[in-house]
């Protein structure tokens, strides 16, 4: 099981603009070490906006969840390997095959990116995925995609928290496992079903914790981020 010393926080830079986006990590500055970018600003501002935020010495996690045909996930990749991005998402459900694929160019491209298979996102629960047609639990779905993920090639997953025990157990200290759907204690949940706090992610296994609202609503940005970092040592 990983250490609560060897947990990292990575801020989910979920702003509406570019604009917004640079003035809320004006105020963080060195409280953070990790940014992820999802799709919104990735869309709207594209590699450049990478670039902008790899500038500013922070180590970027480049939340895509690349879901599509092998050759058209292995091309976007190639395309990624030249930015500054160290980790990069891909949808399990993709299956081996895409993510082989995706694997494939990344050691031909860039070795330092390491490919995370999202394997059931924080905002569903089981009864969604039953919804789906996925006749077992959420956290059996984990297990079987992680398994399938991992075995074709992805350096790490992204799940719930609350996965977390079973995935180590089955798994081990190996694989890189990064845990969206993290609340403070008080924090509202929003829209997410499957959560834990920082502390409790940490202490099962976690090896980096994703973090947005609590940080990015605070009256003061960087001291959440630099109580929450706190949370993850001893």
């Amino acid at each position: 099981m990983t250490n609560q010393k060897d947990c990292g926080l990575i801020l989910a830079l979920d702003m509406e603009t570019r604009e917004e986006a640079l003035e809320i990590l004006d105020h963080l500055g060195d409280s953070i070490e990790w940014v992820k970018i999802g799709l919104q600003l990735f869309t709207a501002y594209g590699p450049d906006f990478v670039r902008e935020i790899a500038e500013r010495n922070y180590r970027i996690f480049l939340d895509l969840k690349l879901h599509d045909i092998p050759n058209t996930v292995a091309k976007a990749v190639r395309s990624i390997a030249q930015l500054p991005v160290e980790l990069l998402s891909l949808h399990a459900a993709g299956g081996p095959e895409m993510i082989e694929w995706a694997n494939q160019v990344r050691l031909e491209h860039s070795q330092q990116l390491r490919l995370l298979a999202v394997t059931v996102l924080t905002s569903m629960s089981s009864e969604q995925l039953q919804a789906l047609n996925v006749k077992v639990s959420a956290e059996e779905q984990v297990l079987h995609l992680a398994k399938k993920s991992l075995e074709a090639g992805a350096q790490g997953l992204v799940c719930s928290p609350l996965e977390l025990p079973a995935l180590r157990d089955q798994f081990g200290s190996d694989p890189l496992i990064v845990t969206p759907g993290i609340r403070p204690q008080g924090s509202d949940i929003n829209e997410q079903k499957r959560v834990m706090t920082p502390s409790a992610a940490a202490q099962a296994g976690s090896n980096y914790i994703v973090v947005g609202r609590p940080i990015l609503q605070a009256n003061n940005p960087a001291l959440a981020a630099i109580n929450i970092r706190a949370e993850l040592k001893f």
